[in-house]
C-alpha cells in the first residue's frame, strides 16, 4: 500500500471497529484485536478498493481527455 495512515486515523479507525462490533455483534472486542482486523482489511481488502478508485480515476481522465482533443479539434483552421 502506498498511503501510510497517521497514529490518529488508525486510532480512529481501531476505534471505529470495537463500536462497530459493539453495537453490530454485541462484543467488546480489545484494541489490539480491532488492530487485527484493521490490518486484516488494509492487507486483504483495501487494495479491491484501490484498485477499483484507480479505474474510476482512468476513467475520468479518459473521459477529460477525449473531451479536450474534441476542442481542439474545433479550433483548427481550414487549410485551402
Amino acid at each position: 500500500m502506498f498511503y501510510k495512515l497517521t497514529k490518529k486515523q488508525q486510532d480512529d479507525m481501531i476505534a471505529d471497529i470495537q463500536f462497530f462490533f459493539s453495537e453490530e455483534r454485541e462484543e467488546d472486542i480489545s484494541e489490539f484485536a480491532a488492530e487485527r482486523v484493521l490490518d486484516f482489511v488494509k492487507e486483504s481488502l483495501a487494495p479491491h478498493f484501490y484498485n477499483a478508485g484507480v479505474k474510476d480515476a482512468r476513467k475520468i481522465v479518459e473521459e477529460r481527455t477525449s473531451a479536450l482533443e474534441d476542442e481542439l479539434l474545433t479550433l483548427e483552421r481550414p487549410l485551402k
